[in-house]
């Protein structure tokens, strides 16, 4: 039964080969499987095994250096997860993939374009550092490729990034973070490279400072706030004042 549902999720997250992305043809994609709250990935020599809870990432594990690595550290006092299993899982996924790719023919799954959104981790103020974070969202197959970018040029210092997390529908996210330190002269760009792009996507951010006030214009506003005011104070004591006489003639005119 456990197979089964294995094959299963392997079939709704990859059952084909895929070809290289863009330019690149260091990465290869050719075993991708779900497994529940498991993730494991194969691209050429590199690869990823996610756990996640309640929708996410719990820890990865480095199959390079074969080492687990936590979400938060914290997680590691209360627990350990040793890298071998997520090795030998990751064997089964791959030979349970093979059999469904040759069972389909090598039949490629469709590329999907991913969604792209770029937000500061903490209100913007000038000379205060602060986190652009750059949401990579429907990503499918999982394999791409996210540079920032300063006033042009990529930016490689004060970068960071999630590995893939799991949405419901099959398809991935992912999350790319850069510090820096606003200035009104500079403008960032997140690049995304991805099999679903017929080229490049990039998604400008530039600070939206707002422009103080001049003297004047200060001014100016203080003087129709003061002027609304007094008309609304005289316009209210006129209806205070026309109410007393129309109550007092209500009085005088009804019966002895």
């Amino acid at each position: 039964m456990a197979l089964s549902r294995a094959l299963i999720l392997g079939v709704l997250a990859l059952t084909a080969m895929l070809s290289p992305c863009g330019g690149d043809e260091d990465i290869m994609a050719d075993h991708i499987a779900s497994y529940g709250v498991n993730v494991y990935q194969f691209y050429g020599s590199s690869g990823q095994y996610t756990h996640e809870f309640d929708g996410d990432e719990e820890f990865y594990v480095d199959l390079q250096k074969k080492q687990t690595v936590w979400r938060l550290p914290l997680f590691a006092r209360f627990r350990n997860f040793d890298p071998q299993g997520a090795l030998n899982n990751i064997a089964t996924a791959k030979h349970n993939l093979d059999n469904l790719i040759k069972r389909s023919n090598s039949t490629r799954a469709p590329n999907k374009a991913p969604e792209v959104t770029v937000f500061p981790k903490s209100p913007v103020e000038l000379g205060e550092p602060n986190t652009l974070i750059c949401l990579v969202d429907n990503i499918f197959p999982p394999v791409i490729n996210i540079t920032w970018l300063s006033n042009g040029h990529p930016v490689t210092e004060g970068v960071s990034e999630t590995s893939f997390l799991s949405n419901r529908d099959h398809t991935f996210h992912k999350i790319a973070y850069l510090t820096f330190l606003p200035s009104d002269d500079d403008v960032y760009d997140c690049k995304v490279e991805h099999w679903g792009l017929e080229e490049p996507y990039v998604k400008h951010w530039e600070p939206e400072i707002p422009v103080p006030m001049s003297e004047l214009t200060e001014t100016v506003v203080c003087a129709l706030g003061l002027a609304v005011g007094l008309v609304g104070i005289v316009v209210g004591t006129i209806f205070i004042i026309q109410g007393l006489r129309s109550g007092g003639a209500s009085r005088h005119s009804g019966p002895l």
